[in-house]
This record gives C-alpha cells, sequence and structure tokens, in this order.
C-alpha cells in the first residue's frame, strides 16, 4: 500500500497534502482500491465552505457510492476538473493526478488531528477503521 511520507492523513481515508494555507485533498490508495474502479466523483462548487467532518465530495465506483469528509474546515479554491470527464483517474493516480480539491484552510490547527504516515500506516494494519 502506497502511503507517501510527506502527507497528512484523515481516519476516513482522506489525505491532505499541506502548503501554507492552502491543502490539497484526495482519498487514499487504500481508499480507492477498496472502492474498486471509480466511475463518477462529485465535486463541491468553487467558493463554498466545507466544515471538518462534513462531506464535500461523493465518489462513485462499481461496488459502491462513498461520501467523502473533509479533513479540514475551509473555502473551496479549486477543484479537479479533470475527473468529470475521467474519474479513473483516482484509481490510475490517488496521490498526484487524482486529487479532489484545493481548499484554503479557515482553522490550522485542525491539521494537528490528521494522522503522519507512521500513525495512518498503524491504522490499516489494525484494520483500517
Amino acid at each position: 500500500m502506497n502511503i507517501p511520507q510527506e502527507l497528512k492523513y484523515s481516519k476516513d481515508h482522506e489525505w491532505v497534502k499541506v502548503e501554507g494555507s492552502k491543502v490539497t485533498i484526495g482519498i487514499t490508495d487504500y481508499a480507492q482500491s477498496q472502492l474498486g474502479d471509480v466511475v463518477f466523483v462529485e465535486l463541491p462548487e468553487l467558493g463554498s465552505e466545507v466544515a471538518a467532518g462534513a462531506g464535500f465530495s461523493v465518489v462513485e465506483s462499481v461496488k459502491a457510492v462513498s461520501d467523502i469528509y473533509a479533513p479540514v474546515s475551509g473555502k473551496v479554491i479549486e477543484i479537479n476538473e479533470a475527473l468529470a470527464d475521467a474519474p479513473e483517474i483516482v484509481n490510475q493516480s490517488p496521490y498526484d493526478e487524482g486529487w479532489i480539491v484545493v481548499l484554503e484552510i479557515s482553522d490550522p490547527a485542525e491539521l494537528n488531528e490528521l494522522l503522519d504516515s507512521g500513525a495512518y500506516a498503524q491504522l490499516l494494519a489494525e484494520g483500517g477503521h
């Protein structure tokens, strides 16, 4: 299972790349493998506000429809429009081309609640929940 060390992780299997006051968010390699082939990604609207722990996107696969929960609060400043035409990018490149949104974070302290790669690997080793 690919777990890049430079990213942070939520217990709901989203990854977070922190760049100053901006964070890029996607779903982890584990999450995409559990979902199977992704066939649709519902993206949030630009400029919308999301709250940590609230659903902000929906990923539909051949197996299931899953809500994606915001690991931190913030304003949506960029969406990955490529996913509208090619949702399979989430499976092919979950940490690079398959990102979902970029947020301007509203409470940087929420980043302290996220897991580092070692803690996330431990979570998966314990069953993924």
